[in-house]
């Protein structure tokens, strides 16, 4: 049985942000991985894939305020 590695990719968006940026990982059955670009050893947030598109639309709709 091989043990899935995270797949860790940058947001588009984050272009030019001074190296302020989140990278996350969704190619894992059942979990989204968050974590801080320049601390990558660092922690890392868990979301249910359900809880992450939760996340993602309040922010880009504003109301996450």
């Amino acid at each position: 049985m091989t043990i899935a590695e995270p797949r860790w990719r940058t947001s588009f968006r984050s272009t030019d942000t001074g190296g302020n940026c989140v990278e996350m990982a969704d190619n894992l059955p059942g979990v989204v991985l968050v974590r801080d670009s320049k601390d990558r050893s660092g922690p890392t947030l868990r979301f249910t894939p359900t809880a992450w598109r939760s996340f993602l639309t309040h922010t880009v709709s504003g109301s996450a305020r």
